[in-house]
């Protein structure tokens, strides 16, 4: 079989066609589709991140099938379908890097390139919309976190330095304190949570770390620091649940230096 987008586009009609095909794939719609259009991007990162790329070739497949999968339900709706898809994005990186395909000059380096981007999205934006139209809800939090400080640093609604967000964290944190002790109900509570979150997140961003790399990246290291506790008690055969909080605070403290 031919190893480019037509076979693929052709595999999805089959599976799509509703006298022949898979049952599972015609009951499909957009909704049931997206929470897998999701799950295969995060694959996607998850392979890149343990630089597995054969992994990565086979997520990336994945990945594009979701594309063709919602294309092909487009395009049975009268929609739209996968060439329109490829127009679409192609439009618009030639629109948005007038500086490689048209008349646009050269940019500086990346960062200014970023800048240009953001540029250009702002102008391709609705006209007398809101700065904070068009952030996806479906996005994670921490990353919708991240896109709406910086729609509204475009228009000068930030802090100006990371010292002064950090502040904010000390500031919030406490208000979390003050709740707690004051008996607020929970639904308080999880409010300045929520703001503690968003300002550790603006945090992150002026500090140019990606939150969500960040949290990833302690996710992993506890996980490994928890089976380092594991494994040490399953040595004298113990397990956690037969262990001290001290016993394990003192484990943890040497995996900090041995996993």
């Amino acid at each position: 079989m031919a190893h480019d987008i037509t076979a693929l586009l052709a595999i999805m009609r089959r599976l799509r066609d509703p006298g022949t095909g898979c049952p599972w794939d015609i009951a499909q719609s957009f909704a049931t589709i997206a929470p897998y259009t999701i799950e295969e991007a995060y694959e996607v990162c998850g392979a890149i991140e343990d630089e597995d790329w054969a992994a990565l070739k086979d997520e990336l497949g994945d990945l594009l099938l979701q594309v063709v999968y919602h294309a092909r339900m487009a395009e049975e709706r009268g929609l739209f379908d996968f060439g329109d898809v490829v127009a679409a994005i192609s439009d618009k990186m030639i629109r948005r890097h007038p500086h490689v395909f048209g008349e646009g000059g050269a940019v500086a380096g990346a960062e200014a390139q970023a800048a240009a981007w953001e540029d250009h999205k702002k102008k391709e934006r609705r006209a007398g919309g809101s700065v904070m139209d068009g952030v996806p809800l479906a996005l994670p939090a921490l990353l919708r976190a991240v896109k709406l400080q910086k729609r509204a640093a475009t228009v000068g609604f930030d802090w100006d330095s990371a010292p002064r967000v950090l502040e904010k964290v000390i500031e919030e944190a406490g208000e979390i304190v003050e709740a707690q002790q004051a008996g607020a109900p929970p639904g308080k509570i999880q409010d300045e949570i929520g703001d503690l979150l968003f300002v550790i997140v603006n945090l992150a961003r002026h500090l140019k770390i990606d939150p969500e790399t960040a949290l990833r990246g302690t996710n992993a290291k506890v996980v490994r620091r928890f089976k380092f506790i594991e494994k040490s008690l399953a040595a004298h055969g113990r397990t956690p649940a037969d262990a001290s909080l001290d016993e394990m605070e003192a484990l943890w403290q040497r995996a900090k230096t041995e996993a």
